[in-house]
């Protein structure tokens, strides 16, 4: 029962949430653009400048890189899925569509921006643009990768052993009650 519980990391979650809703999207007629996210508060353009700036500093576009390719990858799976006949046409239109639809990615940085600064004021965005200019904040950018990638591994690491701990508790209860589990 060691792999009961499993945990990703944040952004590899949050990307495979984002694709496997491919397939459904794929299924579904296309809505109005404003269903897709909800509406932020409107931001001053400073605001949304240092938020920007934030993003860049922080590289959260290595986030979210590969997007159209991972999301046009995902849709022809499950268009091929469904339409087993159109497997060589759909093979060869992916390359197409995610040449066409190249760059697309880019809104979610403006998204990332606008969220950041309906969350912060203008003043807090320049103060951790400044932040993570210093040296203090460059460390963190470098080395917080590595400890949320330490800390997740730690918390796998846990849950899988709590897990054990849970099934013992579990057994000792059943017993209690005459059943082996």
């Amino acid at each position: 029962m060691k792999n009961v519980l499993k945990f990703l990391p944040a952004a590899t979650l949050a990307v495979g949430l984002a694709l496997s809703a491919a397939p459904a999207v794929a299924q579904q007629p296309a809505q109005p653009k404003a269903a897709a996210a909800p509406a932020q508060p409107k931001a001053s353009p400073a605001a949304i400048a240092a938020a920007r700036e934030i993003l860049q500093i922080k590289n959260a576009t290595a986030m979210y890189a590969g997007a159209v390719p991972g999301v046009v990858e995902k849709t022809k799976i499950a268009l091929i899925q469904q339409n087993l006949n159109y497997q060589k046409d759909l093979n060869e239109v992916a390359p197409i569509v995610a040449q066409q639809l190249n760059g697309r990615q880019n809104e979610i940085g403006e998204g990332m921006a606008q969220i950041y600064a309906s969350e912060f004021t203008e003043q807090e965005l320049k103060d951790l643009v400044t932040f993570y200019k210093s040296p203090l904040g460059k460390k963190l950018i470098e080395a917080e990768p590595r400890a949320i990638g330490l800390s997740m591994a730690f918390m796998n690491s846990w849950a899988q052993n709590f897990a054990d701990t849970v099934m013992g508790a579990f057994r000792a209860e059943m017993r209690k009650r005459g059943k082996e589990i």
